[in-house]
């Protein structure tokens, strides 16, 4: 109901819902609604009034049942990945306990920097009814809860105790989410009771407003003295991250790259910056990467780091690089752009890259060096076609492999088909494997390495791609580990129509720790399930019944070659496809491109073999930069 002719009155969850509703942004000159819906799981603390609000715009703003409140958040992240962080999705869960389940998945997103906004309940702001269902008491402090431990996972976290208190919230939530050096999650908890209370709202808050993201030009200081240094670079290298695909900046960097003839590496987060057979592109970096780019990287004089958070699986924990090399941080973020005494250019990378061509003129990098890095690419090529092969070169069968799932894959998908995979031995599998064959179409999510975001982060892919690619596919790399801990979206791809083709490769437990379990002189234990004392009766799960059982499609297969032909009939199949092979959890580990990682390993042990790793281990320390 109107209370006059400049306000509305509405309830706390009315206004917020509406808001949204209102909130457009403008991509590529085309006008479309900043918030592509939500997913939710009703309970006492949101079904009534945000229940309700929801109801009312459901048209636009269309909400997803979740089956787990984690798996709603990782759904929700891959949707902002997938869109660029140009647009985002809501999460709203129940007090207590539903609300404690979105942690992991916010953390996740505040890990990736990824827009998420988390509207959930909370205790009674009178505490009348005090104390209520769900509530954790804390008997020196009654306003602390639950939804407190959000503040360190969020990027911009609130509590409601008055309606009039969303006028400022909201705004200030969406700039957050929207901004390209503070985005990531936002909280907002809404206690039961203020839900429901009433406000005048003035109705200009609910007026469309069309919002663009922020593009930050570099200080031309900046760039001058950044362009000075690349100038007397012999071996200068670009790490591309992931900030290069949210700037949009991709055909920036290659023509960057073409101009000064400098070889680029990619982070993970940065694979599908460059097509596979570009000649710049000169493969992933780090513990995760290729013996190519961690070739040139410990030969590069100067390193223009691009878009990155130069997290340790890009740096090889900061032995990848030479001791003396300069690092020039072009981020639209202060805090990363300054890592590790680098020199700082802060700016958006779309801007700066242009701005830094322009002040390197016709400088180009020498040609020796180029070809160089491209000869170690064309070694690494080589390796990943036999590593992705099943016949041995004496013409023998190798065990089955996550290399070889991959490769098959590759071999057989359209190039804009979407691939995530995430935490366990696939994240390195991925990236050292996969041939990208379109941009930006590679999610790999290892910012928070979190298992369990696999399929659920394909269902919110899913639901992006859909709207803007209807006809690809998404596909889903998962080890068994991940899909016994989160699977469950399986069941709302079918419900909801958004098919996917999940692989599931099945090598009897948590290999690639039992691997590094093995690696640090350790003897296995507790991570396969044939290595566990506390098993009584091991036996194989039958992935594919169990799919089958959430209404997905199901096949077993036994080797690549059968895995080939069921993917085939999956991509012509109209709904979610399971494939399930089993790997050999020993063999067929990718074994070459990798960097020195920082483990912690014990100083001292009853085990020779324990103390003898240790030993080894840490002789790749005096390679490690002491930078800040």
């Amino acid at each position: 109901m109107t209370s006059d002719q400049h306000s509305i009155t509405l309830t706390t969850a009315q206004a917020i819902v509406r808001y949204l509703a209102a909130q457009f942004i403008e991509i590529d000159g085309e006008t479309i609604r900043l918030c592509g819906g939500g997913f939710g799981i009703f309970g006492h603390g949101n079904v009534t009034c945000l229940g309700e609000a929801f109801y009312n715009h459901r048209e636009e703003l269309p909400l997803y049942r979740g089956q787990n409140e984690q798996s709603m958040g990782f759904a929700a992240a891959a949707y902002a990945k997938y869109h660029l962080r140009q647009r985002f999705m809501f999460c709203s869960a129940s007090a207590g306990p539903g609300t404690a389940n979105l942690f992991t998945s916010a953390a996740l997103a505040h890990a990736n920097r990824l827009p998420m906004l988390l509207l959930c309940g909370d205790a009674y702001a009178t505490r009348l009814p005090d104390p209520v269902l769900q509530q954790l008491e804390h008997f020196g402090n009654p306003s602390l809860g639950v939804n407190d431990g959000f503040k360190s996972v969020c990027r911009f976290w609130d509590r409601i105790t008055h309606p009039a208190q969303i006028i400022q919230s909201l705004p200030a939530a969406i700039a957050t989410m929207l901004d390209p050096t503070d985005c990531g999650p936002a909280f907002i908890g809404l206690p039961q009771d203020v839900q429901g209370w009433i406000f005048d709202y003035p109705l200009s808050m609910f007026e469309k407003r069309v919002h663009r993201i922020r593009r930050q030009e570099p200080d031309k200081r900046e760039v001058v003295d950044a362009a000075e240094l690349l100038k007397t670079a012999k071996r200068p290298m670009i790490i591309a991250g992931g900030g290069v695909q949210y700037s949009g900046a991709t055909s920036e960097l290659k023509a960057f790259a073409e101009k000064h003839s400098i070889p680029v590496v990619e982070t993970i987060a940065g694979r599908a910056n460059l097509l596979n057979d570009d000649p710049f592109n000169i493969g992933p970096i780090g513990v995760t990467g290729s013996n190519s780019a961690n070739a040139i990287a410990e030969k590069a004089d100067v390193i223009l780091a691009v878009g990155t958070r130069l997290q340790d699986f890009t740096t090889g924990s900061w032995t990848a690089f030479a001791m003396d090399a300069k690092i020039i941080g072009l981020n639209v973020g202060r805090h990363d752009a300054l890592k590790h005494m680098s020199m700082p250019v802060v700016g958006d990378a779309k801007l700066a890259l242009k701005l830094l061509g322009e002040a390197l003129g016709d400088h180009a990098a020498p040609g020796d060096w180029l070809k160089l890095a491209q000869a170690e690419r064309a070694k690494w090529d080589s390796y990943v076609a036999d590593n992705v092969s099943a016949v041995a070169e004496d013409g023998s069968n190798r065990p089955n492999s996550y290399a070889q799932a991959i490769g098959t894959i590759n071999a057989l998908c359209e190039k804009n088909d979407r691939v995530v995979a995430a935490a366990g031995g696939l994240p390195a599998e991925v990236t050292a494997n996969w041939r990208t064959l379109e941009l930006g179409t590679v999610d790999v999510e290892f910012g928070f390495s979190c298992m369990g975001y696999e399929i659920a982060g394909g269902w919110g892919a899913r639901i992006a791609q859909s709207e803007k690619e209807p006809d690809q596919d998404t596909i889903v790399f998962t080890g068994d580990g991940s899909y016994l801990m989160l699977n469950s979206d399986i069941y709302s791809s079918v419900l909801t129509g958004k098919k996917l083709i999940v692989v599931v490769l099945d090598n009897g437990g948590f290999a690639v720790i039992n691997k590094l379990q093995n690696n640090t002189g350790n003897e296995s234990f507790n991570n396969l399930i044939a290595d566990t004392p506390t098993v009584d009766a091991p036996f194989a799960v039958d992935f594919a019944a169990h799919a089958e059982a959430m209404g997905a499609l199901a096949e077993r297969v036994e080797n690549p070659a059968e895995l080939g032909e069921a993917f085939k009939r999956a991509k012509t199949n109209d709904k979610t496809t399971v494939i399930v092979m089993k790997v050999d959890p020993y063999e067929g580990w990718t074994t070459e491109g990798h960097a020195w990682w920082e483990c912690g390993t014990p100083h001292i042990s009853t085990s020779e073999k324990v103390t003898a790793a240790h030993e080894d281990w840490e002789s790749s320390r005096v390679r490690q930069r002491k930078g800040i």
